[in-house]
């Protein structure tokens, strides 16, 4: 029988780790050429919005494909599907419906970044964003690294506090809302940058050396929640996805800058390829933009670890 899983089979604590170990799996099979990961594939309805597509997964043994679909509609809720078969035997191992997966799968993408990227005694974290987002990058953070405190910024006074409520419930590590981002970022180790901005929300001059930071909104020439200050600050700028970085509708941000040609691909980090940090005052920087097929991976996983107990009505 085919498997559904929605939003709340996704809450269990174990979904983010088994994430974060599928995403460190790809990254292996991407460096060795054997990750199915094109751009996205955006399907224009009008001026009502877009289905966007993303599709992929691995080829030799034990080979899996699917995609993942999401839209841009207006309104209140918005679902997504990601689809998973097994190349071998052309089996529909399951369905994944509802946002959460996009979520976790990101988190996790930005996990191994801190994981590889970051000074390994690192222990304090800024976050500006109060969002879904927000949460699953902090807490893939917390998975990679032995944190003690945690400062996080929004724009909403009680966004931030319920968010650090709810975090500090979560992680079991202290989450301090702080009411400027500057002082969010000032005394981090590793900072996450999760918003909606279309303007830069901090400044170089706020990271002390040595910072590792995440950037998951916006990245264009026209929109990016961050500015060319701190790409020009990092002594390593990498991406999960060159080939994403280069499809975008609007330039990656970096475009026409002389860091544009320091991005490098996050594989190439994870499986020894690029040496990272040869000194601990040297920052970095991760560019998340969305690799495709893991959503299939990690869903395979969940789909696997489920164990056939969700099946289809």
């Amino acid at each position: 029988m085919t498997i559904i899983l929605s939003d709340s089979d996704l809450d269990r604590s174990t979904a983010m780790q088994i994430a974060i170990e599928t995403i460190e799996e790809a990254m292996a099979a991407r460096s060795a050429g054997v990750l199915v990961s094109p751009p996205r594939h955006n399907v224009s309805f009008g001026g009502k919005g877009d289905l966007v597509f993303t599709i992929g997964g691995t080829i030799g043994e034990h080979s899996i494909a699917g995609f993942r679909v999401y839209e841009t509609f207006k309104g209140l809720r918005h679902d997504q599907i990601v689809a998973v078969w097994s190349a071998e035997t052309a089996e529909l191992q399951g369905l994944v419906v509802g946002s959460r997966l996009g979520d976790i799968r990101t988190g996790a993408i930005g996990g191994i970044a801190i994981r590889h990227m970051s000074s390994p005694g690192v222990r304090t974290v800024g976050v500006i964003g109060s969002g879904h987002q927000a949460r699953t990058q902090l807490e893939a953070a917390a998975l990679v690294r032995r944190l003690d405190h945690v400062r996080v910024y929004s724009r909403h006074e009680q966004n931030r506090r319920t968010f650090s409520a709810e975090m500090e419930e979560r992680l079991g590590i202290p989450v301090e809302p702080v009411d400027t981002p500057r002082r969010a970022v000032s005394e981090a180790d590793i900072v996450i940058c999760a918003t909606t901005s279309r303007t830069p929300v901090m400044e170089a001059a706020w990271l002390k050396p040595g910072v590792h930071i995440n950037t998951i909104g916006p990245k264009t020439v026209d929109e990016h929640e961050l500015g060319l200050d701190i790409a020009a600050a990092a002594h390593l700028i990498a991406t999960d996805s060159l080939e994403q970085t280069d499809a975008y509708k609007a330039p990656f941000f970096l475009h026409g800058s002389p860091d544009a040609v320091r991005l490098v691909d996050l594989a190439a980090i994870v499986s020894g390829r690029l040496r990272v940090r040869p000194a601990h005052d040297q920052t970095t920087l991760f560019c998340s933009a969305g690799l495709a097929g893991t959503e299939v991976l990690v869903a395979s996983k969940l789909l696997a670890a489920c164990g056939g107990k969700v099946p289809a009505a």
